[in-house]
Formats: structure tokens, sequence, C-alpha cells
């Protein structure tokens, strides 16, 4: 029989698991966000040059949208997998389809060159990207988090959340410094290529780091047991048990990532488009301000993840929520100014709300579940989720600017997410003393405090 409980890892190991994760989860944000900044940007030109310009990337936005169309299919078989074989071998092969198909996309060939057979091949690569994606975020926080001190699982667990700002970052830098140095015509014709080939040696450095962290303790602990008892509990689909024993879970995660899900690509992907259509910025300045944003996004997640471990999920990520509603107009405001300086302060002000969502949101969902059923439960509530919040929410906006030439009905449609996370969070229950190893009969966590995050007595 396995021990009941398991020992943190020695101070030294938690930074290189962390770091494995976060490594990983740059790299595949990076690769996943190139694409919706591609798409705002060049897609339209080369994949679809025979539509009018906005029609153009509302169609190159439909592409970017399949990707997460894929996300929960990602989930479902890394989530199954996952629960039954590890998270570190998923981890490795979501890396790795990651990659090549981000690779591949570099080598793509345009619509001029062989037709329309170009943006079907474009959407058969995003759609391996999105399998990959959905597939990687649960395994990512669930390796630290069932690594790491309980006492600060929310601080440790924010670190691979940050992989998201980091891949924007690295992306839109890139992407940045190609723009300030190449001309138009360079950039369109050969220029965009780059920062997809790029993700082939980034790549080579994700698997090398990743390889190299053990599995997580809490799962070996709970296969243990489950090996040992030679029953259903051993032999059941974590699918099932999921939706038997954990559908409410399932669906507070769902609305919980409605806010953070669609605040953020309408002000990360979307910008783009509004900025350099409605509010008449260049897409240099445009870009510049995105990746200004993205690293406070990095700076703030950590903070927002540490707060959580004081005071409570729940309240963190309520903040997140109302705050971005309330920050909506006036972010669109600062847009229509046209300045730069607006500009930084709309998407810096947005980011650092929705860093208050999603920072609690790796250790608030670990929490929620058992640990045979953990990665299946989180990757289903956050990848499922994806499908009607971040993968139409560019498509959605760009549509509603198309017909309104207004940026009220996007403010409006952001606030209605913002509602349904209220509600989602609002009704869950408090999950920051959980015990992650801590399972019942039933395969549901039995809600026992975990000692180890009890202050020490006198």
């Amino acid at each position: 029989m396995a021990p009941e409980s398991t020992a943190p890892p020695p101070p030294a190991k938690l930074p290189r698991i962390v770091a494995a994760s976060l490594i990983g989860t740059t790299i595949e944000w990076y690769d996943f966000f190139l694409y919706g900044s591609a798409a705002a940007l060049v897609f339209n030109k080369l994949f679809f040059p025979d539509s009018d310009p906005l029609v153009g990337t509302l169609l190159a936005f439909v592409t970017y949208a399949a990707g997460f169309a894929a996300r929960p299919l990602g989930a479902l078989v890394f989530g199954h997998f996952g629960d039954r074989l590890g998270r570190k071998k998923l981890l490795v092969l979501s890396l790795l389809l990651m990659g090549s198909a981000t690779f591949a996309i570099g080598l793509l060939p345009t619509h001029a060159t062989i037709g329309t057979a170009a943006p079907v091949l474009l959407t058969v690569l995003r759609l391996v990207q999105g399998f990959a994606l959905g597939g990687e975020w649960g395994g990512a926080v669930l390796l630290v988090s069932e690594h790491g001190d309980a006492r600060r699982r929310g601080f440790w667990a924010s670190w691979p959340q940050t992989g998201a700002p980091a891949g924007q970052l690295l992306a839109t830098g890139v992407l940045s410094l190609l723009t300030a140095t190449l001309s138009d015509d360079a950039f369109v014709a050969w220029g965009w290529r780059i920062p997809f080939l790029l993700s082939g040696v980034l790549v080579v450095v994700g698997l090398w780091i990743r390889l190299s962290v053990d599995e997580s303790p809490v799962f070996q602990q709970a296969l243990a047991r489950a090996e040992a008892r030679q029953g259903e509990a051993a032999e059941k689909l974590p699918l099932v048990s999921v939706l038997r024993h954990h559908w409410r879970e399932v669906l507070i995660a769902m609305g919980a990532r409605m806010a953070e899900n669609i605040s953020y690509y309408v002000i990360t992907a979307f910008i783009l488009v509004y900025a350099t259509t409605a509010a008449d910025v260049s897409k240099q300045t445009a870009l510049n301000a995105v990746l200004i944003g993205s690293a406070v996004h990095f700076a703030v997640i950590p903070a927002w993840g540490a707060l959580s471990d004081r005071v409570g999920r729940r309240p963190v990520y309520l903040f997140g929520a109302a705050g971005m509603g309330l920050w909506i107009f006036p972010f669109f405001a600062l847009v229509d100014s046209g300045s730069f300086g607006g500009l930084v302060l709309a998407v810096s002000v947005g980011l650092i709300l929705n860093g208050a969502m999603y920072a609690p949101q790796a250790a608030f969902f670990a929490e929620m579940f058992a640990t045979r059923v953990r990665y299946s439960g989180a990757s289903i509530g956050a990848q499922f989720s994806s499908v009607a919040a971040g993968a139409p929410a560019p498509l959605i906006a760009t549509a509603l600017l198309a017909k309104y030439d207004s940026a009220t009905p996007i403010a409006l449609y952001v606030i209605g997410a913002v509602l349904l996370t209220l509600v989602a969070v609002g009704v869950a229950r408090e999950t920051r003393n959980r015990d992650l190893a801590d399972v019942t009969a039933d395969g549901a966590p039995s809600g026992r405090v975990d000692t180890a995050t009890k202050a020490p007595t006198a």
C-alpha cells in the first residue's frame, strides 16, 4: 500500500519542476498565439486574398477558432491517458505535436501557390495545434500542483499560467521585431515564416528540460492504491468518474473561464484588428502595446497566485471578473484615443484584471477534482469552455465591429461573459485548503483540510 500522504519535494527540486512546466507552456502558447497574431496581420492576404480585407480577416479568424474546436478533443484524450499513465508522458507528447504543427505552418505554401488547398492545410495544422494545447494545460498545472508545497500551491501553480503571457510576449516580440526591421512587402512575402520556423528550436530546448523531471508523487500514490485494490476503481474510465461525481465542478470551471478567456482574446488578439482599423493605429504601435501589456501580465500572475493562498481562490477570481466588467468601456475609450500611452494603459490594466482570474485558476481547478480523474476533470472544464469563449471571441468581436462600426456591442459582449463568471465562481466552494492526495471511496475529494496549510502552533 502507498503511504497516506506525500512529502513535499526538496526545495531545490520544485523550482526545476516549475521551470519545466513554465518553459513547456511558454513554447506551447508561443505557437498558439503566434497563429492568432499572424491571422490578424497577414493571413487574410496570404490565404484569403480574394476577400474584402475585413472579411478576409474574419475568415482568418475562422481558422484561428478551429484550433479551439480541437482543444476539447485534446482534453478528453490527454486527460484519459494522463490519469491512467501519468502527467509527464503526455506533456512530452503535447509539446512534440504543437511544435511540429507550428514548424509546418512556417513551410506552408500560400493561396498564390496552391490555391484553395492552402487554407485547408492551414486549418488542419491549426487543429493539431488545438489538440495539443487541449492536453498541455491540464498536465502542466497538475505536475506543479501535485508536487508543490500545499501552503503555497496557488503561487507555485500560477507559474505555468505565466506561460500564456510569456508565449504572447515571445510571439508578439518576434513579430514586432520583424515588422520593425522588414518592409511590409518583405514581411508578407517571407518574413512571417521566421517565427513559425523558430518553434523547431524552442521545442528541442523544451523537450530536454521537460524530460528531466519526475512524475507527480500524488499521482503515483493514487495509482498504487488503485492497483492494490484491483477493483472497479482501478478500471473505471476517468471520464465516467468525472461526469458521475464531478459534473458540478466541470460546469463551475466552464463558467469561470468565460470572462477570463473572452476578455483575454479581445484584449490581445482582436485589439490588433480594432486598433489598426477603427482607431487608425499603426500595426507596429498595436503590437508594441500588446508586448508591454504581456510583460505586465507575466509579472502580476504570481502575485495574484500568492494572494489566493492568503485570502482564497474565489475572492481573487471574483475581483478580477468584476474589475473586467467595469474596465471594458474605458478600455475601448483609451484605444479610440489613438495615443500609444492610452493603448498601453488600456491593455495593461485589462491584463492585470485578467491575471486576477487566470492566476488562481490552476490551483482552483486542480483542487476541485480527485487525483485519478484530475487531469480529465480540469482539462475538460477548462478546454470545453474555450469553444464557447476564446474560440469565437475575436470572430464575434470582428463581426460586431463590421456590423455596428462601434465598440459598444463588443463591450456588452464581454460584460455578458463577466456575469456568467460571477455566477459560476459565486456558487463554487472555496478550495484553498483541500488535500490533493485525499480521495474518498467514490473517487471524489472529501474536502478534508490539508494539515500542511495550517499555521504551526506555538
